[in-house]
């Protein structure tokens, strides 16, 4: 299912580069004369507009038009492939006999044969112990929360400090730098905190609520380590997306953080920055955790296999080619009941990519599709030769995943509602294109949007007083030496007084009734779609009924 939303995101992106040359707010932003307020204290200077020309067309590739019907579509598509896994294994689990077959109920016959003395195990519920939990897991979300901050002021810190370079490359491009920069430490973080949250680790803490079998501890285990994974890896995206040059101020009155002033969105507009993080988490997490899931066993396995050698260097001695089959096996790494836990995790998250902030990255399924045919390879690899065998459970469904990826399926409505309406262009460029562009005041002769990227700024006045606190006369001054009375900066304000215009008022109410009405449309149609695709084919509901 892959494919079809692979070919749609590459036409998406294959459209904004078809008109690279023949936008018009592209060819304004490469041709304008403005001049930027600095970027950072002290060390960023004033600057062209003109000189993010390319990233205005690398922002275009993403951030156009099919960008929405591409994020509905996605939605739709989180359903679809829900609905037809779920008539996949209806087919399968009715072969196997096992349709209503209960893991509880299994678990608790297995303890009766074994002990026919056994009593059940009775449902607990205490209230001081579910708050000791309730307590341990807003701990660690504000640990996670709070390692997200760290990144926030890394990226504060990092911009104006490479701006200070001797390379002329990264002191023109220190923001982008320090993006990338931080979306790699996210990366680091992400890999850190996986390791922290080790599987011994999370069972006693999920020990702590006295589940009364190994299915509902199991359930309770991966609802436990997918929030804390998810808020590890999305805190800092939800930043970027959502947060990232909405608080950080205006000439005059910047927030900062210690004497550090906040960071702005990239000049392209704010997606930039969410694109750049995603494709760089997405392309790291897959690369390296492919290597290192294939590397680890191997290495694991041919130290096991030379430390258990005997003096001649030969492996244990066995004339039974049975044996020596187990033995072969028992050389191999470690296999437990949690051992698919992270394969099942590592789809997840990769769903999660795919769909919750798509509209920001189109190429995140084709990325996605890539990465999957590797990996089946490496792990039919690794699972037949570098792993032990695992020990077969009945079972009927992949549990408590399901309901996880059904939740994902809607957190990414709302996201991607969220990111066209408050983070994109899309609302602004298309209020000003029916009310306050040529056309909209009867300029027939002059294309719709002329003028767009000039209405998106605001000027600041250098003899402000406010504003001369903020920027020193040195960054006020040209590359040519000429001393600059007025910059601009990204934002619906008026020029005298700072406060905020009328436009802006009217696209935010517009951007709210977007929102509200993408995802009424997108909701409709996911029921739709799920109503339209059964869980169960007509095959399987007649093979149950003439086993009834």
């Amino acid at each position: 299912l892959l494919v079809p939303a692979s070919i749609l995101g590459v036409i998406v992106f294959l459209y904004g580069l078809a008109f690279f040359n023949t936008n018009p707010l592209i060819r304004e932003v490469c041709e304008s004369n403005i001049t930027m307020c600095p970027r950072c204290d002290k060390t960023c200077k004033v600057w062209q507009l003109s000189d993010t020309c390319t990233y205005a067309k690398i922002s275009h590739l993403f951030d156009n038009e099919g960008t929405v019907g591409f994020a509905m579509f996605m939605a739709i598509w989180a359903t679809l492939f829900l609905e037809l896994w779920k008539r996949h294994r209806a087919i399968h689990v009715t072969n196997w006999k096992v349709y209503d077959w209960c893991e509880e109920e299994e678990e608790l016959i297995l303890d009766l044969v074994n002990d026919l003395n056994c009593k059940p195990k009775q449902f607990r519920h205490s209230y001081l112990r579910s708050t000791v939990v309730l307590i341990l897991v807003t701990l660690m979300l504000m640990l996670i929360l709070g390692l997200a901050h760290v990144l926030v002021v890394f990226r504060v810190v990092a911009a104006p400090l490479l701006s200070e370079g001797n390379s002329n490359f990264i002191k023109d491009h220190a923001n982008t730098v320090a993006v990338m920069l931080g979306a790699v430490l996210h990366y680091v973080t992400i890999q850190v905190m996986t390791r922290c949250l080790k599987r011994r680790q999370m069972c006693l803490f999920v020990s702590q609520e006295k589940t009364n079998s190994f299915a509902a501890t199991e359930r309770s285990f991966t609802v436990k380590m997918f929030t804390f994974q998810f808020f590890t890896l999305f805190s800092s995206l939800f930043y970027v997306a959502f947060f990232l040059g909405r608080i950080n101020g205006h000439p005059g009155n910047y927030k900062r953080i210690a004497g550090w002033r906040l960071e702005e969105c990239h000049p392209s507009g704010c997606l930039t920055d969410l694109f750049i993080q995603m494709s760089i988490i997405m392309l790291l997490k897959q690369t390296l955790n492919n290597i290192f899931e294939f590397t680890v066993p191997l290495l694991f396995s041919w130290c096991y296999r030379k430390t258990c050698r005997d003096e001649n260097g030969c492996v244990e001695p066995c004339d039974i080619c049975k044996l020596q089959d187990w033995l072969r096996n028992y050389h191999l790494a470690n296999t437990d009941a949690f051992s698919l836990f992270n394969e099942f995790m590592e789809m997840v998250m990769q769903f999660s990519f795919t769909t919750i902030f798509v509209a920001a990255f189109p190429l995140a399924p084709l990325l996605a599709l890539i990465n999957n045919i590797f990996e089946i390879r490496l792990d039919a690899i690794k699972m037949v030769r570098l792993e032990r065998r695992m020990v077969p459970r009945k079972t009927n469904d992949i549990g408590v995943w399901t309901q996880v990826l059904e939740a994902i399926g809607v957190l990414a409505v709302i996201a991607n509602g969220l990111v066209i309406g408050f983070s994109s262009d899309f609302i602004p460029r298309l209020v000003y294109h029916y009310h306050f562009g040529p056309c909209a005041t009867g300029s027939p002769n002059t294309h719709c949007m002329q003028g767009y990227i000039n209405d998106t700024l605001s000027t600041a006045l250098v003899l402000h007083s406010a504003v001369r606190k903020d920027f020193d006369l040195s960054q006020l001054r040209t590359e040519n030496g000429l001393n600059v009375t007025q910059c601009s900066y990204r934002d619906y304000r008026n020029n005298e007084d700072y406060t905020l215009t009328t436009q802006f008022w009217i696209v935010l109410a517009v951007r709210f009734a977007f929102v509200i009405l993408f995802e009424h449309v997108v909701v409709v149609c996911k029921s739709v779609v799920s109503w339209f695709v059964p869980n169960n084919p007509n095959r399987v509901k007649n093979k149950l009924l003439k086993d009834k």
